[in-house]
């Protein structure tokens, strides 16, 4: 055979093997489309041999190996049960689990128990969505979509899990709260309106400020109104179940926390919202004077001392009576020693007390579910619904400022205009 033949044969071949390897290269390696179902299988697989070496654990020995009849317990495989769905936050898979006889016990595996469908992570993701604004219909076609068509989240399920965030939640209200450090205490209420009931029904909210500088919420409960006696209920509550007096109490004007404050927690400085205070006073004046009246309001509570503050709270009553706007100048002197509590404490922390932001800006959310909670039958729905996902955004709460000047503010230290002028008392003894 000639030369130039062979080696154009040889080129051939070369070519034929080089595209059958190619071939057999691209139907072994997963490509952009197949990775999530690979992911899948190989997380099924993984579970799956976990849920295997659980076995030789407790059997202490590898599948097909004889029992010792002294170190090994008794008890031998009987192969797996029926094929089960186990949703977590990656996907669903399938897996089954091993059968075990022969045992004292009955055998239960560790990281998959019976009747788990689904992983905590799964679970934590319903309210989570809930907080986003997603209707209860809607569940199932977009878990379905997340976590593959056989994730068993179906409306029933979701009605399930709300049923059993109501007996958390009671265990929850009863839990004990003398091991918290409370400094500032944010209340509040809202009010939720359910597609059967004809009146309001109001939740009662407590964010507490700990001493670590961490926020965390202590209390919710409902109600009808906010009376002095619903407010002194809830409050008296808190101090049942062990939390300490808090330095101040922060809320809005309703006279009905500050009765139930003064009642329940004497010992406590009370700090009134300025945002609802200058909403009170803008509401006072004509649509026309309202954005120069709002803009000299808004400059008070920044003032950088209490005389300061004063002086302005003054050019704005002057301004008032300028353009005889009187009942408007009357709003800042009711209760004004209440809006101005704030300056008796670190200047890092006012922009926390200046206002009940830290329970309004959670609820800013919650509200447009609850406005519309035509969703929700009975109020009892809603709360569960409401404290469940309250949770999951307290573990986003922004931690306060100067943590530092916590311990000093619990133990007792005073301030004037954000400067302290007396040192705790745990300091003092240690310096006598």
């Amino acid at each position: 055979m000639k030369p130039a033949v062979l080696e154009a044969r040889q080129t051939s071949e070369e070519h034929a093997m080089r595209k059958k390897i190619i071939h057999a290269v691209s139907e072994s390696t997963p490509t952009w489309e197949s990775l999530e179902t690979l992911v899948r299988q190989n997380a099924q697989d993984f579970i799956q041999r976990i849920l295997e070496e659980e076995v030789n654990e407790l059997l202490g020995r590898g599948r097909y190996e004889r029992a010792k009849p002294v170190d090994c317990p008794q008890g031998s495989r009987n192969g797996h049960g029926k094929p089960r769905k186990l949703t977590m936050s990656s996907g669903t898979i399938t897996v089954r689990r091993p059968r075990v006889r022969n045992l004292e016990q009955r055998f239960e595996s560790r990281i998959l128990p019976l009747f788990k469908r689904r992983t905590e992570e799964v679970g934590n993701l319903i309210p989570e969505l809930y907080a986003h604004g997603l209707a209860q219909g809607d569940f199932d076609l977009a878990l379905r979509g997340l976590l593959g068509d056989g994730a068993p989240l179906s409306a029933s399920t979701v009605a399930r899990l709300k049923e059993k965030w109501q007996a958390d939640k009671e265990t929850w209200d009863q839990r004990d709260l003398s091991g918290l450090e409370v400094v500032y205490l944010w209340v509040d209420g809202v009010y939720v309106k359910a597609g059967l009931e004809k009146l309001k029904s109001c939740v009662f909210v407590a964010v507490a400020g700990l001493r670590d500088g961490s926020k965390v919420v202590v209390a919710l409960s409902s109600g009808h109104r906010e009376s002095k006696a619903s407010w002194s209920d809830f409050l008296r509550d808190l101090k049942k179940r062990g939390m300490n007096c808090p330095r101040v109490i922060i809320g809005d004007g309703n006279l009905g926390i500050w009765g139930a404050a003064t009642s329940v927690f004497p010992e406590a400085d009370e700090q009134r919202c300025w945002n609802h205070r200058i909403v009170n006073a803008v509401d006072k004046l004509p649509k026309k004077l309202q954005p120069t009246g709002r803009e000299l309001l808004k400059r008070i509570p920044y003032a950088k001392s209490l005389d300061e503050a004063v002086g302005l709270k003054k050019a704005f009553q002057t301004w008032c009576a300028e353009n005889d706007q009187k009942d408007a100048a009357k709003v800042l002197d009711e209760d004004w020693e209440r809006m101005v509590t704030f300056y008796r404490y670190p200047k890092e922390h006012w922009r926390h007390l200046r206002t009940s932001n830290v329970v309004e800006s959670p609820f800013a959310a919650l509200r447009l579910r609850t406005d519309a909670a035509k969703r929700f039958k009975k109020v009892d729905n809603a709360i569960a619904v409401i404290w469940k996902t309250l949770l999951i955004v307290e573990q986003r709460f922004r931690r306060l400022n100067a943590p530092d000047l916590l311990d000093q503010v619990f133990q007792g230290a005073r301030y004037e205009d954000g400067v302290m002028v007396e040192e705790p008392k745990s300091e003092k003894r240690d310096a006598a």
